[in-house]
């Protein structure tokens, strides 16, 4: 018996359902994107690795999937070679090529190999797939999508602004309840300055940024085991334990932080963003998140994430601000800031909420009913007409029972059937039913068009 086919850990098939789903997601987020302006761009799935590695660490370069060269890969590599059992080394002989990682690095390079084709800002959206070598689990694959936004080339802090807009405005369209988390780099690094640790920076976010995971003690414990001092430790804990209004915590955090000029500047900058998206009236609940920090080593100013109020979950939206995007490419000094919309995790608070528009995974407006050749002619006809008119129509392909004919259109929630028997071919009209409510009407083809609208 033949082995039944499958697929790699890691990837997955989508159904008609989840496709219409995925593609209503993508639909509103693209939609969003080319409202404020934002240009699309695709880059190629894969890339050079000489432009990959070394961009994500040394985790991130074993995450990588690798690509052989074509024909003889073994070309050029020795027996030593091949029995010193060095992966790494010997990839860099038989790969020349890997799927891409990421879509920032691609942008970067792309941003430094058009730089003269660019106009400057450059605001840029990219929905793609993207592969990691990574071990597959709930909710973690080895290939998804990634929906991004980036203005680059400016430092005008209204790019942010525009980009919490943005993100209000997909979640609203979406029917999400979410809060938007707002944090700025430079004031993690006043944090660190104040508290006597500013070489520590990266050990002190990365423990306070899990507090809501191991709380209070489990920071103070992970910041003690770092070898942060004890006077530090103590220093945290007014920020750490900081809570009010917005302003009460910009208040506080500016009192404490008032020796720091990198962290008064991180205040002014939060301020001025979380002025200006107020005075632009929003839908989301705006958080200051002081523990917030991810990609520390990323980002240099704003830090956002979002998080959905209604489901427990993961982060669904991310991004910040970055002074150096493709400093990696000998072109330094390029700011700019984007966000990451996590598709994968949106499908699932909309399952999980029942926020799916019913129609969407309905591709078909009318279903013809085949009594046999002349009705099922007839049919094709008027369907043309429907199609023309931007209503997507359908023959049933056979002569069958009545019963199958609807079931299809039953299971397939197929909202009206279009009926034309003897009565129908000789008057010119069509009979159309409606599915959920049953009631049935003889239509002209104008009047057809005008109703399945």
């Amino acid at each position: 018996m033949a082995q039944k086919p499958s697929i790699p850990k890691g990837t997955r098939d989508f159904s008609p359902v989840e496709t219409a789903r995925r593609n209503y997601i993508f639909d509103t987020i693209r939609e969003a994107f080319r409202l404020f302006g934002f240009k699309q761009i695709e880059t190629p799935a894969m890339e050079n690795l000489s432009t990959l590695m070394g961009k994500y660490g040394d985790e991130g370069d074993k995450l990588l999937f690798k690509i052989l060269n074509s024909g003889d890969f073994l070309k050029g590599t020795d027996r030593e070679q091949l029995l010193e059992e060095n992966p790494a080394r010997l990839a860099t002989k038989i790969c020349e090529k890997g799927l891409r990682y990421d879509l920032t690095v691609p942008f970067a390079r792309y941003v430094v190999q058009h730089r003269n084709e660019l106009q400057m800002p450059f605001r840029r959206f990219q929905i793609q797939p993207v592969w990691r070598a990574d071990r597959p689990q709930k909710g973690r694959y080895r290939e998804f999508y990634q929906c991004d936004a980036d203005v680059v080339g400016s430092e005008s802090l209204l790019n942010e602004i525009d980009l919490l807009e943005l993100i209000d405005f997909v979640f609203e369209r979406l029917g999400i309840r979410v809060q938007l988390k707002l944090n700025n780099r430079k004031v993690l690094a006043g944090i660190a300055e104040v508290i006597g640790e500013p070489e520590r920076i990266v050990d002190i976010t990365v423990a306070i940024d899990k507090i809501d995971k191991i709380g209070l003690e489990g920071v103070n414990k992970e910041l003690r085991d770092k070898g942060i001092s004890e006077t530090a430790v103590e220093a945290l804990q007014p920020i750490l334990t900081l809570q009010g209004t917005n302003e009460e915590k910009l208040s506080v955090i500016e009192r404490l932080l008032s020796e720091s000029e990198t962290g008064r500047k991180g205040i002014e900058e939060l301020r001025f963003v979380m002025a200006g998206f107020e005075e632009r009236g929003h839908v989301c609940e705006l958080d200051l998140d002081i523990s917030l920090a991810r990609g520390l080593n990323y980002y240099t100013g704003s830090i956002i994430e979002v998080k959905a109020l209604d489901v427990a979950i993961g982060s669904i939206t991310g991004g910040g601000r970055y002074d150096n995007l493709t400093g990696v490419f000998g072109m330094p000094g390029l700011s700019g800031v984007g966000i990451s919309f996590g598709a994968d995790r949106i499908y699932d608070v909309l399952e999980q909420l029942n926020l799916f528009p019913e129609e969407i995974t309905s591709s078909v407006r009318i279903l013809f009913v085949n009594f046999g050749e002349k009705e099922a002619a007839a049919a094709a006809r008027m369907a043309k007409q429907l199609r023309k008119a931007g209503i997507p129509a359908q023959v049933y392909p056979d002569a069958a029972k009545m019963k199958k004919q609807m079931g299809l259109a039953d299971a397939e929630k197929i909202p009206f059937v279009g009926i034309i028997g003897e009565e129908e071919l000789a008057s010119g009209k069509v009979a159309i039913k409606e599915m959920v409510t049953g009631k049935q009407e003889s239509l002209t083809l104008e009047e057809a068009i005008e109703k399945l609208r």
